[in-house]
């Protein structure tokens, strides 16, 4: 069994990627089961700088705050502010601390200047204003959208003015109190306001799609794409909203649901404009139903990004999963040799990609076994999945610390 695996296995790269496809899709998904390790953001970097450079994708959309990341596209497209800033404001979750995002961004700048606007490669947050224990206030995405339409649209087809919807708002400590997840009843989600600037930012929505020719040609396409991505965060944080402020026993279930459907959303504007590479947990890139357990409830399942993007998109969606033998440093050792991991990580190449319905097949009736994480921030590969992973990236032992990754030797000179 195990030569037949290495047999199967290839490098990690732009052309072992490819031959897993039927063809290029406009979204190709690399997937994590668990944040922050470096070693896995540089193997990331390297992949996608190859699949830019070798198969032509121009946007790079990572699991981050979508209007935060407006910031990082502005640099990476145009030199807008300095490499400092857009680190420290332009990615939520923390994100902007670790050094291979660093590297990301200055190989993204390194490679547009003195490109061509059509040819330059875009940076995109794909998640939603949101974080573990709520969500931001819509207020940001809203004035935004109404900004936009304000200067370029008749005044007597708007529904409201920024007064009322200021009014409405309110202060944004209403929506952002911290204890609002493990307390419904402090949020505002559900009161007559939150009710009315739903209806509001709908009809703004509505106008945007209405005066889509006219804005076009006013402005651009970019503009219109920017008001776009504010009308569907607005919408998309007062339906967050509405669901943090609810207590029957479907409450986690829909706010996980809203949050990978804000996603989808944005990934599938991003498919619009153009071939997409997108980097987040395998949970919110797979086509299977994502499962989660949180605190001493049923696991909770819900249709992740992957699916819903997936059931739009067909053989345009491509997904690899990662999976992980060994995290010492969080407690995570040499994988169960019964397990998926456990098989590749009796191969020598390390790390390999190999097809996840080949895999199935070699493996035939052999049922692996489900490995068990002891550590929370980490989710093992479930065997079920390989059938809708296109391949799998196995990386053997994830050290404590990885240095500076190849993109960033001329990136950072670049600076």
């Amino acid at each position: 069994m195990t030569h037949r695996i290495k047999d199967a296995v290839r490098a990690v790269d732009a052309g072992s990627v490819m031959e897993l496809l039927s063809g290029r899709p406009r979204v190709l998904a690399l997937g994590e089961p668990t944040h922050g390790e470096d070693a896995l953001l540089g193997l990331r970097n390297e992949l996608f700088s190859q699949l830019v450079e070798q198969e032509g994708y121009r946007t790079i959309a990572i699991e981050s705050d979508c209007l935060m990341g407006l910031a990082v596209d502005d640099y990476v497209t145009e030199g807008t502010g300095t490499l400092d800033e857009v680190m420290a404001h332009g990615f939520s979750h923390g994100w902007g601390a670790f050094a291979a995002n660093r590297e990301l961004v200055c190989w993204m700048r390194e490679y547009n200047v003195g490109r061509p606007a059509s040819e330059r490669l875009r940076f995109a947050g794909v998640d939603g204003p949101l974080e573990i224990t709520g969500a931001a206030s819509p207020r940001q995405a809203l004035t935004a959208l109404h900004d936009c339409l304000a200067a370029r649209v008749d005044a007597d087809l708007l529904p409201c003015t920024t007064e009322t919807l200021d009014r409405l708002l309110g202060t944004d400590d209403r929506w952002t109190h911290p204890d609002v997840m493990t307390d419904p009843a402090r949020s505002v989600g559900r009161s007559a306001e939150a009710g009315e600037l739903l209806l509001l930012a709908d009809d703004l929505v509505a106008l945007l799609d209405a005066e889509t020719p006219h804005l076009i040609a006013a402005t651009s396409r970019d503009v219109w794409d920017r008001a776009r991505l504010y009308g569907r965060t607005a919408t998309g944080l007062l339906r967050y909203h509405y669901w943090l402020a609810g207590t029957s026993s479907g409450r986690m279930t829909r706010l996980l649901g809203q949050r990978d459907r804000m996603m989808a959303d944005n990934l599938l504007a991003l498919a619009e404009r153009g071939p997409t590479l997108v980097f987040a947990h395998n949970s919110h890139l797979q086509r299977d139903k994502s499962t989660m357990r949180m605190w001493d409830q049923p696991p909770l399942k819900w249709w992740g990004a992957g699916a819903l993007v997936n059931a739009r998109l067909g053989e345009e969606y491509a997904f690899l999963a990662t999976a992980l033998g060994t995290i010492r440093h969080r407690g995570v050792g040499t994988p169960p040799p019964d397990t998926v991991e456990g098989l590749l990580y009796a191969l020598p190449e390390d790390p390999c990609l190999i097809g996840g319905p080949r895999l199935a097949g070699l493996l035939g009736d052999r049922v692996p076994a489900t490995r068990v994480s002891p550590w929370f921030g980490y989710s093992p590969f479930d065997p079920a999945r390989l059938e809708g992973a296109d391949g799998v990236v196995f990386v053997g032992d994830v050290p404590e610390h990885q240095g500076m990754g190849p993109l960033s030797s001329e990136a950072e000179r670049g600076e």
